[in-house]
């Protein structure tokens, strides 16, 4: 067996012999822990809100979306393609091909969540988001072994979410543009601060390196939001041929 595949199964081993714990606890920690990420991405919803807005959504129906979708840039992008008569069928699939790094995030949790009952499992999946998910994952590698974390970060997202995407919908005609507020750097900020608790030194940088060239490479030659998934699919195959060598 390649010694990837050793340490993996080694370290799925070690995972499974710490059952997971789902508790009022660990709900609570992940309530505390993902408050101030929320509050940040909050900013993400209200320009949300302001867009869902001038691309003529109501305030309930910019809600609703916000609250069944939980997904910033494809709503983004479904706000963006909102016209009369709905484009369904390019909807469907630029949406799709933007959330297509949510199976590479399900698979990554996949060894904490394993031991769960289904209910637990999917009720913590459908809360998941980049940010409440990178807080997680850095949790858990770093020895937490209650997953109702993973339930309660995304929670307390879930909610200001909704709240940020109200705000902007409902004040959106007074904001005339949300650029000059500083608004729109709110979520690269946040994503550069969340990614330092995965930096592991020198051993990260070419896995970054490779993730951020093909991102850019893809965003350059390729249209859409491909950039996404051939960035993060660059990165995992530049850390496992590492970890093979």
């Amino acid at each position: 067996m390649p010694p990837c595949s050793v340490s993996m199964s080694k370290r799925r081993r070690e995972i499974d012999s710490e059952r997971m714990a789902f508790s009022g606890v660990g709900l609570r920690a992940g309530i505390i822990a993902g408050t101030p990420v929320a509050v940040g991405v909050a900013g993400y919803g209200l320009v949300f809100g302001i867009i869902a807005d001038r691309a003529g959504l109501s305030v309930a129906e910019a809600a609703l979306m916000s609250a069944t979708v939980l997904a910033g840039a494809a709503q983004l992008i479904a706000v963006e393609l909102w016209t009369e008569p709905l484009p369904v069928v390019a909807l469907l699939t630029t949406t799709a091909v933007v959330n297509l790094r949510y199976l590479l995030l399900g698979a990554a949790l996949q060894p904490w969540l394993r031991s769960l009952s289904p209910l637990a499992t999917y009720t913590s999946v459908f809360f998941v988001a980049d940010e409440n998910w990178a807080l997680s994952i850095e949790a858990f590698r770093n020895g937490r072994r209650d997953a109702a974390f993973l339930l309660g970060s995304g929670i307390v997202l879930w909610l200001l979410w909704i709240v940020a995407t109200v705000v902007g919908a409902t004040a959106g005609e007074f904001i005339e543009s949300p650029t000059r507020f500083g608004i729109d750097f709110v979520l690269p900020a946040l994503f550069l601060t969340l990614a330092v608790g995965f930096w592991e030194g020198r051993q990260s940088v070419l896995p970054w390196a490779g993730a951020a060239g093909v991102g850019i490479a893809a965003e350059v030659f390729l249209p859409g939001k491909w950039y996404i998934i051939c960035g993060a699919l660059a990165g995992v195959v530049v850390a496992v041929v590492m970890r093979d060598a």
